[in-house]
């Protein structure tokens, strides 16, 4: 824990400031290895999914890579869940639906630590 009072903010860098003179160690500023800020939220839904094998892992992972609006997302067979990292964009069911169709049950949901139904509702 830093001995700084939580009031200590760092000062505003000018303009004028030519690069590289913020203060060192100052972690919250943006460096060059940190993604660009996205006004798109990441959400974090995960799900409880009954797998048998790599074949069946690895249809789960093959249809969430090409699933649009996942940032990231791991499969785990050996802890049976599926963890998918998404924007905005992406709802909490259409990842559901997708999962289901590969014909592996998905037992349990969640979507940023709330638990949600895994029951297939019929898309509009």
């Amino acid at each position: 824990m830093s001995d700084l009072p939580v009031s200590a903010v760092p000062a505003p860098v000018d303009a004028d400031t030519p690069k590289g003179s913020e203060l060192a160690g100052d972690a919250s500023s943006p460096t060059a290895n940190d993604p660009p800020a996205s006004e798109d939220a990441e959400h974090v839904y995960i799900f409880n999914v009954t797998m048998t094998c790599g074949g069946c892992s690895g249809a789960v992972d093959r249809v969430l890579k090409k699933l649009d609006g996942v940032n990231k997302y791991e499969v785990s067979l050996a802890d049976q869940k599926a963890t998918v990292y998404a924007g905005d964009s992406l709802p909490y069911d259409k990842v559901l639906r997708t999962i289901a169709k590969t014909g592996k049950k998905v037992t349990k949901g969640e979507a940023d630590g709330v638990e949600q139904s895994v029951e297939i509702t019929p898309e509009a």
